[in-house]
């Protein structure tokens, strides 16, 4: 069931619990919304305006307004965006995290793992800004790994502006969305994995495969686009 609430969701990616409901009934699985948001969860999907209770409201502190809604972006490392989505396999699944340059539309860091923590997510930043730099702002929605002092503390101390996607607003972040919907349909429901090397292999390949191939908005390679951009920089 959570493989086909994945694919709608890469194609819908706005959907809402009432929404899922509608669908799953429509095709005759009898479903109901508690269901639905604890599946919801488990695939990575819930985020901190979903809950009724916010801790908890003294996570809100952590919530920043969305600063790129109509911002030129007009080089590399001004901002880069990222988000976790659920993997399927043939047996099981796993999680996946990506960072997006939103101008090259690269890659610059990934990871996979079977956890949701916010300190995975902070690792394969850190990792990403030594290859490659500090961007000027990090985008991201408002789930838990993001909305945490881990998370906003480091980047301040970085001096990194901080921007998370508006309530139910899954499009504020649509670069990586995009991304998502181009790894899957391509590589991760035609392959499959059985393990987690098969799936890590097939991963870091697509991503080399995709950060060299030209992409259709930008008429570039996103490597020779991130390049070109920073050189003209230096």
């Amino acid at each position: 069931m959570m493989e086909i609430m994945d694919k709608h969701l890469t194609e819908h990616p706005t959907e809402g619990v009432v929404s899922l409901v509608l669908f799953f009934i429509a095709r005759h699985y009898p479903v109901g919304p508690k269901r639905i948001r604890r599946l919801l969860k488990i695939m990575g999907r819930e985020t901190l305006y979903r809950r009724k209770n916010l801790t908890k409201l003294g996570l809100q502190k952590f919530i920043k307004p969305y600063l790129l809604r109509g911002m030129e972006i007009t080089r590399s490392n001004q901002v880069w965006c990222t988000d976790i989505t659920y993997i399927p396999m043939r047996h099981g699944f796993m999680y996946l995290t990506a960072i997006i340059d939103v101008y090259s539309r690269k890659i610059v860091g990934w990871s996979i793992s079977n956890t949701l923590s916010a300190q995975w997510c902070k690792d394969v930043l850190v990792e990403a800004i030594s290859k490659y730099g500090k961007p000027e702002i990090v985008n991201t929605d408002q789930g838990t790994q993001y909305t945490c002092a881990l998370w906003t503390q480091y980047l301040e101390q970085m001096e990194i502006k901080i921007s998370m996607d508006g309530k139910g607003r899954a499009l504020d972040n649509i670069w990586i969305e995009r991304f998502w919907k181009s790894i899957k349909y391509n590589h991760i429901y035609l392959n499959p994995a059985d393990d987690v090397l098969e799936l890590f292999d097939g991963v870091q390949e697509h991503i080399a495969y995709y950060n060299d191939k030209t992409h259709q908005t930008t008429k570039q390679t996103p490597n020779d686009r991130y390049l070109g951009s920073v050189k003209k920089a230096a």
